[in-house]
């Protein structure tokens, strides 16, 4: 057993042998609900912990949300010894670290935020076997002075949590990350658990290779994350399109991603000069500040974080209650990985990504710069073309995400598409105009020009070329200039046209284009009301959808919400006495389980969600207080 700080018996002294066997089976219940305060595990958690106390080595691919911690934590109790957690970010590990702490366990991080003396310290007390988990950057614990020190100790469990990074695959590899590959011969015999959310069946194989070998055992909970709802909108009125969504999310935290330093700045002070408590953060910021930043969106409500990519990857903030982005992702697995920072708390959630044909030049020219081989672009861009089909889906949005990682779902109904009743057409004809204006000009102009040419403008450039004298000059006068982006952009994303990534963006008729002009392809094609219309009417029903009283609080009276917002203002005063984020104190879920049942003794408030021992003996009274009070 691990050491849990806290006056408890996870036996019974009065046991007899026989109920002894029966009870080590169901250890890991006794730890779930004593130390963790849950009457019960997640799907796909329990299979998990049993393969790590069988000693085996696995690899865990669980959304977000659905509780990876966990599948270690349980597991690290249950053995004893020493549990060797790897996290990339600190405010991550810090983060998990004090959790565990109010909850009783004896967890402890050592890193470079803290100082010389401090983390001494907290070796000495891993030294003595009074530290039962032990969290570690990749870079602190493959130095040979840690692995040489941690080689005395009864090291009983590795967890390698965010292990989509140690994949040349995955959407965020980290180069430190490909040395944890050598942990299986530095430390045999001991079971490992790899854990992440982002993981196709490709990275998934790269991962387990590179950690555990041929004899891992891989668990794929899924990938859905029904609670969020997902909306695609042409990029139009970019900064219109931001303030009327995130205005429509007033008082609620949320992400803005967006894909520059400069445009993360020019949109956080946007934000801010119409109202909204926005920061940025991006790599180009003092480290004081991002980290400043970083602290006041995890500890206080409704700030709206303004971010590149820098931003992200171990955002343990469960009351996100939106994901924008500005601009479009690099592939599905980052995507997934963005919009899933949102609602990990399980009510409502919304997912809007603004994209137009710029986007995807600047994404194709991203792969071609970055370099590593042409196995390495090639893959790249196949990733990409299956977010443009995402992107362009012409039916419901998510079964085509799920589909991306070997998941079939009927119609979800919570998505733009579901929701949209818009059907898509056969646009043949369409297709068939703007490829023969694409041919006729040379397969060297970009969509700007081409519109131009379909819709018989007379302009300088028009006229330099004798663009105006083509058969296709005017061939789409009727349909404004905005349809037509919209044909292009979705004919782009089809790969019935193709652009010149390393040139200044011009369209050339792929293979599929080609079929189409020799009668043997279809083009279905999905009409945008208007874009403008579209991103409002996918902001109202996100509005509609992500609003947190239909969440856990849906149920209140209201007389439990007010009782509910004096147990929020106790919270936020005991996390920031503890410097902790409030979540941290009590899940929102918890609150709303103590104003709806409204305990009045300490048996009582043990049956609340979340309340362990540990949580018991530190809080009980002091929420008990406030229940009386609204209960006289």
């Amino acid at each position: 057993m691990g050491q849990v700080d806290m006056n408890m018996a996870l036996s019974n002294p009065d046991q007899t042998p026989n109920d002894a066997a029966e009870d080590t089976l169901d250890e890991k219940h006794r730890i779930l609900a004593d130390v963790f305060g849950f009457s019960g595990f997640r799907p796909g958690q329990a299979e998990i912990i049993d393969t790590l106390l069988a000693g085996d080595c696995t690899l865990a691919v669980m959304p977000t949300g659905a509780g990876k911690s966990l599948c270690f934590q349980v597991p690290a109790l249950a053995l004893g010894g020493l549990t060797i957690v790897v996290s990339p970010l600190l405010a991550l590990m810090q983060d998990q670290v004090s959790a565990l702490q109010l909850a009783g366990v004896r967890a402890e991080t050592i890193n470079s935020a803290k100082d010389r003396g401090e983390n001494v310290e907290i070796w000495r007390r891993v030294a003595t076997g009074d530290v039962s988990i032990l969290y570690l950057s990749p870079e602190r614990l493959m130095t040979d002075r840690m692995l040489t020190a941690l080689a005395q100790l009864p090291i009983s469990l590795i967890a390698v949590d965010e292990a989509h990074c140690i994949s040349q695959w995955g959407p965020a590899f980290r180069p430190e990350y490909s040395d944890l590959s050598r942990l299986r011969d530095l430390f045999p015999g001991i079971p490992m658990v790899a854990l992440t959310a982002t993981a196709d069946e490709v990275t998934r194989r790269d991962i387990a290779g590179r950690l555990f070998g041929p004899d891992a055992k891989i668990f794929v909970q899924g990938f859905d994350r029904p609670n969020i709802q997902l909306a695609v909108t042409f990029k139009a009125d970019w900064k219109q399109q931001t303030l009327d969504f995130v205005d429509k999310h007033q008082g609620e935290s949320g992400i803005v991603y967006c894909l520059s330093r400069k445009k993360t700045d020019e949109t956080a002070a946007l934000l801010q000069a119409n109202g909204i408590s926005a920061l940025p953060y991006h790599a180009g910021m003092e480290k004081w500040q991002r980290d400043g930043n970083q602290d006041r969106f995890m500890r206080e409500d409704g700030i709206v974080m303004v971010a590149t990519i820098a931003f992200g990857m171990g955002i343990d903030k469960p009351d996100v209650r939106y994901v924008l982005h500005t601009d479009l992702p690099g592939s599905m697995e980052a995507y997934y990985q963005e919009f899933g920072r949102a609602g990990r708390d399980g009510s409502p959630a919304q997912a809007l990504m603004l994209y137009g044909l710029g986007d995807i030049r600047m994404r194709r020219q991203f792969i071609e710069q970055e370099g590593g081989g042409e196995d390495r672009r090639r893959q790249e861009h196949k990733r990409l073309d299956a977010l443009l089909a995402y992107c362009e889906a012409p039916q419901c949005r998510r079964q085509t995400l799920l589909a991306y990682f070997s998941e079939d779902k009927a119609a979800c109904g919570n998505c733009d598409l579901c929701l949209d009743t818009t059907p898509a057409v056969d646009g043949t004809h369409l297709a068939l105009l703007a490829l023969a204006a694409v041919r006729d000009t040379g397969q060297r102009f970009g969509a700007s020009h081409i519109v131009d040419v379909l819709c018989g403008a007379n302009n300088e450039k028009v006229r330099k070329f004798n663009h105006n004298r083509l058969d296709s000059h005017g061939s789409g006068k009727g349909r404004g200039k905005p349809e037509w982006q919209s044909i292009l952009r979705q004919l782009v994303a089809g790969g019935y046209l193709e652009l010149d990534v390393e040139g200044y963006g011009g369209m050339a008729i792929a293979l599929r284009g080609q079929a189409i002009l020799r009668d043997e392809e279809t083009f279905p094609y999905r009409p945008d009301a208007t874009p403008q219309a579209k991103a409002k009417g996918n902001a109202r029903r996100a509005t509609k959808t992500a609003n947190p009283a239909a969440g856990e609080e849906q149920n209140l009276s209201e007389r439990d919400l007010d009782l509910l917002g004096a147990l929020k203002a106790l919270r936020s005063t005991l996390s920031k006495a503890r410097n902790v984020p409030a979540y941290v104190v009590f899940s929102d879920r918890s609150l709303a389980d103590m104003a709806q049942q409204r305990p009045t003794s300490v048996a009582e408030f043990a049956n609340i969600h979340g309340v362990g021992q540990a949580k018991l003996k530190k809080f009980a009274a002091q929420f008990m207080v406030v229940i009386s009070e609204h209960n006289q």
